[in-house]
């Protein structure tokens, strides 16, 4: 595997910029910037790349081997030794529509010697957990499904995901990875700490919490939140929910805010809510974040660990930007940690998201996160036959 990475800054961009990502004959190139960068360089990288897979998104923050960056653009090339890619797209029509979505965009890839795949998102009207839930009833749990939502910093209006059809605020778009010597291995986690008692659902629907214990949910919410209630929708990436189930037990996933409504009382998370279950508020220090993302980044090299001998391999980490938030200027230790542990193994590329698409630690079938630290991990087999 052939990587190469370049960060960029500029108001404008020609092939000249890219020349460099080219000489490789990239396979895949992945492009993640600020909504201003990516509109500014999107049609020169579909200009340029036509006889390569094309993918990437908006941002609420880039992730490089340099570390974190913001209204920047990251692009990142592979060309895979015995591997190869395919891309496929559809239209999301609202939120309601993150179901049949799902199923449209897994139902276009071929299942031969599929060994993984990795979706972006637009990030503000979806359902992230009913688009894996789609892709799960086509695709099922044995093929590793990883991605992100789309970013647009703190803004919560509008998203933007690339392909070689160019840029667009509605399109939900996955990349097939294939070959029996691809090898994809992946790591989540946290690092939040619940507080406060367990609250029970008793109205919801889909992704849109109305009532905990029978009182409207926002009116709930905010009691919690005192002061920071004011800077709702931004400020509930500091308190996100814990998922619970129906007899208070933890399900490791964690829920962001996305919107509220005033009018309704309700809080609009970016995933679906157990109607029988419960909640819990979530709270995190800058140390235990970082301790999250060094977990991931060791379940994500776990099995791959004794074979690295080159630094040919890639990384994608996607994080929630609600732990860019809390951790403000410390954000880049999250990446350390990551590197700290790959070493020179891997070189790594990603983005802060408005919600992360990754299996559990230790199982394979997809679930949405939010406020968690992703890691998919790609490298290939390349040892001779009969070696």
């Amino acid at each position: 595997m052939q990587v190469i990475q370049k960060i960029l800054t500029a108001p404008h961009y020609s092939a000249a910029d890219f020349a460099e990502l080219a000489q490789v004959k990239p396979h895949l190139v992945l492009a993640f910037g600020s909504p201003a960068q990516m509109q500014s360089a999107a049609p020169v990288l579909q200009q340029m790349f036509t006889d390569s897979v094309l993918a990437g998104c908006s941002t609420a923050g880039e992730i490089s081997h340099r570390g974190v960056s913001d209204a920047s653009l990251v692009v990142t090339s592979l060309r895979f030794d015995k591997s190869h890619t395919r891309s496929v797209s559809t239209a999301l029509c609202g939120m309601a529509d993150s179901l049949d979505a799902g199923q449209r965009l897994a139902s276009q890839l071929p299942t031969h010697d599929l060994a993984a795949v990795v979706v972006f998102t637009q990030g503000v009207q979806i359902n992230g957990s009913a688009l894996v839930k789609g892709m799960t009833q086509v695709l099922g749990t044995r093929v590793p499904i990883t991605g992100g939502m789309a970013g647009d910093g703190t803004a919560f209006t509008r998203t933007w995901v690339l392909d070689n059809d160019g840029l667009s605020d509605d399109r939900v778009i996955a990349i097939g990875f294939y070959g029996p010597d691809l090898q994809v291995s992946h790591g989540s986690f946290g690092g939040w700490s619940p507080f406060g008692p367990a609250r029970k659902v008793t109205r919801a629907i889909g992704n849109v919490l109305f009532e905990l214990d029978n009182e409207p949910a926002l009116a709930v919410y905010k009691r919690y939140l005192g002061d920071y209630a004011s800077g709702l929708p931004v400020s509930g990436l500091l308190f996100p929910f814990a998922m619970l189930g129906k007899h208070h037990n933890e399900t490791g996933l964690i829920r962001t805010v996305l919107s509220v409504d005033e009018s309704l009382g309700s809080v609009t998370l970016a995933g679906d809510i157990d109607p029988d279950g419960f909640v819990r508020l979530m709270h995190a220090s800058t140390d235990a974040l970082v301790d999250g993302a060094s977990v991931a980044a060791v379940a994500a090299r776990g099995a791959e660990a004794d074979a690295v001998t080159s630094p040919n391999h890639f990384a994608l980490l996607v994080s929630c930007m609600g732990r860019k938030v809390v951790m403000g200027d410390r954000v880049e230790e999250e990446i350390e940690a990551v590197c700290d542990v790959f070493g020179n193994a891997a070189h790594v590329a990603g983005f802060y998201s408005f919600g992360e698409l990754c299996p559990m630690s230790g199982a394979s079938e997809c679930k949405l996160h939010n406020q968690t630290m992703t890691i998919s991990y790609f490298s290939e087999n390349t040892a001779p036959l009969g070696a």
